[in-house]
């Protein structure tokens, strides 16, 4: 079996290595981690699914357009979080850099590592992009598990964000974007 394994396992490594070579142009990319990261997320899910199956739970036949708006504004808040909040930061540390502020209440920070799963893991932990799909995943299967909890949880991430442009709005406002003038009028 072993020798089998191996047999099959060789070409496809090497086969793999050409890919990796041909689609990086020599730059240090970490395919094989983030098809690993791309497992972890599928496994994840698939066991969640199990767990909500085996629980007998019903999936929704359909989500109402308030919860569905709720969910995403929620996800949109807690991914960026996540990937840009000062507070996080701690949770990023072992695989970013600082390089210093990127927006109000942001911090702008680079991959630690070049190539390999801490540079995966960095560049999912930097990216709300990126973040939004294991967010939304999260809230999406809390919500089939555990609905009116779910939606109190996005609805303090979507105060959050409701709160963030009420901030920017008022900044704009104490900086004179109301005042006569600012469009080139004298």
């Amino acid at each position: 079996m072993a020798e089998g394994v191996q047999r099959i396992g060789g070409p496809v490594r090497r086969w793999a290595q050409a890919q990796q070579q041909e689609y990086t142009n020599g730059e240090e990319r970490p395919l094989a981690a983030d098809l690993g990261a791309m497992g972890v997320y599928v496994s994840l899910v698939s066991a969640a699914a199990a767990a909500i199956r085996v629980s007998g739970r019903e999936l929704p036949t359909r989500i109402p357009l308030a919860d569905f708006a709720l969910l995403t504004v929620g996800t949109f808040r807690l991914a960026r979080r996540i990937a840009k909040d000062p507070v996080t930061s701690p949770i990023r540390a072992p695989f970013t850099s600082y390089q210093g502020t990127s927006g109000e209440a942001e911090i702008a920070e680079e991959v630690r590592e070049h190539g390999g799963v801490k540079h995966a893991i960095g560049e999912l932990l930097t990216c709300p992009f990126c973040l939004a799909q294991w967010v939304g995943t999260g809230f999406v299967l809390s919500y089939v598990a555990a609905p009116r909890a779910t939606r109190l949880a996005a609805l303090t991430m979507a105060m959050v964000a409701g709160s963030d442009v009420l901030q920017f709005a008022y900044d704009a406002i104490q900086n004179g974007a109301l005042r006569p003038g600012r469009d080139g009028e004298s």
